[in-house]
Formats: structure tokens, sequence, C-alpha cells
């Protein structure tokens, strides 16, 4: 084992419990044009269990991210995947009234799920009475991840007014942001600023403590400044903040989209096991569940004689 193995598995973990999964269930969605598919995985034991609302990147569904889904799941987390209307398994045409509204319909999927609990919770054999509803997350990936901010805080300013709607929600208590937009404006390459207008987003009011995971080689074509421009959600936005900046890493952040993922450009499955405990220890941490874990996962990296990232927190 190498140095910087130790980095990812020196953190002290739950044992894996068996993983059940339920999908789809459909909820209900007066106005969005059809009902919101969701899939639900938790451990078959456990009480008390925290909830992660997790948010897929454009175009995938709730088939994705089984590397981080499966894992929270296993160690102690319910995992709720919505799959949004920007899914390529909805086939929502270019032209349809509703792809303006795709980043706000996003919004409204999760606080969707996390009015129908009830309903989740009932559709998983065995979860019922299970849930700690005083103890949930939200986190996401790319388009995402912005989604997940929203939810934090993050507002999305109005190109034309420069105003932007509060959409956090009270019941979210932590988030986990993974290769999430920065800022847009000037920020942004001629053409991201002409197709996503919503890709503006202002983190002042973004207060709810996250975890921001970036790759210091994600080069996307969407904004000027290069890799740098993943960290503003974490810079840019107040409160409790930690930042892992992931050495090597680009969009895919190793793998963490799925297994055998096409897009993944940089597959490194020992990045991929990094991301999986620090975020399972951050989201504890932060849900104040246990800090051990948290504590042990900023040690083994700061002490790991070939890091793979780095880590900084205000």
């Amino acid at each position: 084992m190498t140095a910087s193995d130790m980095a990812t598995t020196d953190v002290a973990i739950t044992a894996p419990a068996p993983v059940v999964s339920v999908k789809p269930v459909a909820l209900e969605a007066p106005g969005r044009g059809e009902d919101l598919r969701v899939r639900v995985s938790a451990p078959t034991t456990g009480s008390e269990l925290p909830v992660v609302v997790f948010s897929h990147g454009f175009g995938s569904s709730l088939n994705g991210y089984g590397p981080l889904a499966d894992f929270w799941a296993a160690h102690g987390f319910v995992v709720i995947q919505p799959t949004h209307l920007d899914s390529r398994t909805v086939g929502l045409p270019q032209d349809d009234p509703r792809t303006p509204r795709l980043w706000r319909s996003r919004v409204e999927d999760t606080k969707r799920v996390l009015d129908q609990l009830d309903l989740l919770e009932a559709a998983v054999p065995g979860l019922r009475g299970r849930l700690d509803r005083s103890r949930i997350a939200a986190a996401g990936h790319s388009f995402g991840g912005q989604t997940a901010g929203n939810l934090l805080g993050l507002r999305v300013l109005d190109p034309v007014s420069g105003e932007g709607e509060d959409l956090s929600d009270s019941r979210i208590k932590a988030g986990v942001l993974l290769a999430t937009a920065g800022k847009g404006g000037a920020d942004l390459t001629p053409f991201a600023a002409e197709h996503f207008p919503f890709m503006n987003p202002d983190f002042a009011n973004m207060t709810t403590p996250a975890l921001v995971v970036a790759g210091d080689k994600d080069d996307l074509p969407l904004s000027v400044r290069g890799p740098e421009w993943l960290a503003d959600p974490y810079f840019l936005s107040p409160g409790d903040k930690s930042l892992l900046t992931l050495f090597g890493a680009e969009h895919s952040l190793g793998g963490i989209a799925g297994y055998e993922a096409q897009e993944t450009t940089d597959e490194n499955p020992r990045r991929v096991a990094l991301i999986q405990r620090f975020t399972w220890a951050y989201l504890r941490h932060a849900l104040g569940i246990d800090d051990a874990g948290w504590t042990a996962a900023q040690k083994a990296l700061a002490e790991s004689a070939a890091p793979m990232g780095r880590l900084e927190s205000k």
C-alpha cells in the first residue's frame, strides 16, 4: 500500500450494511409536465438514519452516481436521487417551453422530495420509522451542485434585473458541492454566457455548512478562469465551509458519475475512494452525528507523504 492510499483507507468507517434500493418511485408533480421519478437507497439495518438528497449532473438520472450513492447508503445514509427534466431519460426537446427554467425545476424537484418524504419512506420495504428528519443534507455534481447550492442559500441572479430569489430550505442542514460552477458574468466564455443565463450564481447568502470538492485539472469550456473557477462556492460564500482540492482531477473527479461511465475522463478508483470517505465523514460531522471520521480524514490527508489533494476550511 502506498502513502497516498493511506489517506483514503485510514479513515475509520462503519462496516458496510446490505442496501435495499427502490426505483422508480413516482411523485405526482402538478405543473411539471410529468411525474418526478425518484430512487431511494437505504441500509437494511440501523435507525435514526440521516438523509442525503442527491442532484445529478446535466443529462444523468436516478441511475447515476452509484459510487457515491451506494457507498453512502451502505454506511448509514438514506440516499434519495430524483431524475430532473434535463435527464437524457426524459428526452426533453430543445425547444420545450420548460427548458429555460430547468435550473429552477431542479430546485422544485428537490423540495418536492422533501415534501413527500412520507411517501418515499413507505416505498422502501422496512424503512418506515427509521429516518432522522432533523439530519438532511443536499449534495450534487456539476449542474447538480448548483441545485444543491440553491437549497443552501445560493441565489441565481436574473441576467436583466440582477436580482436573485431566495430558494434556500431550512430542512437542509449541510451540503456537498462537487465540481460546481463559479461566478457568472465576465468569468464565463461567450458560449456559456449566451446559452446558460442561469449560470450566474451569487454565493453571498449561501450560509449553510458545506464541503466543496474541486479538481485542479477541471478546465471546463464554460469559464475563462480555468480550474480555480470551481473553488468559487468556497471562497465566495460565508459561514462554515471546507474545500477539498483534488490533484489531477477533471470534471468527473475520478469516476463518481457511475461505474465505468463513458463521461469519466480521469478514471482513478483511489480518487473515488478518497471522495467516498471524505464526503461520508464530512456529512457525519456537519450533521452532528460524529466528528471522529472527519478529524481522521483531515489528519490522514495532511500526514500523507504523497497526498491526493489538499483541504482547507474556514
